[in-house]
């Protein structure tokens, strides 16, 4: 039986893509929330979660980050993928009468060149796949979507523009996510691991958390902060780093870490992927 890797959105979305070009090989289950996604992998419908954690543009995925630690999931992998926005229609329509283009509000914004150059009005929807979806089904010509390929293929609509975004390097990082952990090293790129923290209530806390990293040569390539339950008073730390736990470096680091830390949950230990670099 194929197993199944769930995200969130219609068929067509980028986060679509993402399941199709990193687990070809893997049948994509689409789910209307994040919620429903880690849903799905928890319950057994699909094996594998594909979520978007940030975006190069626009920065991290809101919502991710509290979801995460109490997901009961596990960070196996990850994922880039460069956001290419096409300008979709049906078949037979001319770029020269398209007067409306639909999307999702963030697509909108990475096109307002192109849009206005051809003068076309921008429509605000839900998302980029069911944008294609309803262009295809109402089949008026001068009504087009901003979407990517895969949302073109599925849906049978011409690309009448191609890479039409103000910016050349918009790209989404994706995690991949499983049951069950696998600290097993792999990949030819080296680890990445990820892990959430609270400092504890000192002064210089996170000052002198963060040292640990620095006297012991660990390179932090991400470090957030987020409130918790909505309180001002309690914050939680997201971060990863290079390396596998297990290296001599950055079990020093943890542990000086740990000291003054109230809580450590790691989330993750995975391959770094090679579009990283």
């Amino acid at each position: 039986m194929t197993s199944r890797i769930a995200f969130q959105g219609e068929p067509g979305a980028y986060s679509h893509q993402a399941c199709h070009d990193a687990r070809p090989d893997m049948e994509a289950l689409p789910c209307r929330t994040f919620e429903d996604v880690i849903e799905a992998v928890r319950r057994g419908a699909a094996e594998m979660a594909m979520l978007p954690v940030e975006n190069s543009t626009y920065g991290r995925v809101a919502d991710i980050h509290q979801l995460l630690p109490d997901s009961g999931l596990h960070i196996v992998g990850e994922a880039f993928v460069r956001v290419h926005i096409n300008l979709l229609a049906v078949p037979g329509a001319a770029l020269a009468g398209i007067r409306r283009a639909m999307s999702h509000t963030v697509l909108l914004g990475q096109c307002r060149d192109f849009l206005q150059t051809h003068d076309i009005h921008r429509v605000t929807a839900a998302d980029t796949a069911g944008s294609a979806r309803q262009v295809a089904e109402t089949g008026d010509p001068a009504v087009a979507a901003l979407a990517g390929d895969l949302a073109a293929e599925i849906y049978g609509l011409d690309v009448l523009a191609r890479h039409i975004e103000d910016h050349d390097k918009n790209t989404t990082r994706f995690l991949l996510m499983s049951r069950a952990p696998d600290r097993s090293r792999r990949g030819d790129l080296g680890m990445m691991t990820t892990f959430v923290f609270r400092v504890r209530n000192i002064p210089a806390a996170l000052y002198k958390a963060m040292g640990g990293f620095a006297t012991n040569g660990v390179n932090m390539t991400k470090l957030e902060s987020y409130m918790v339950d909505g309180s001002f008073t309690a914050t939680q730390f997201y971060a990863d780093i290079e390396g596998h736990p297990d290296d001599p470096h950055v079990a020093r680091a943890l542990e000086e870490l740990d000291y003054f830390t109230s809580h450590i949950d790691i989330l993750g230990v995975y391959p770094a992927d090679r579009k990283r670099s």
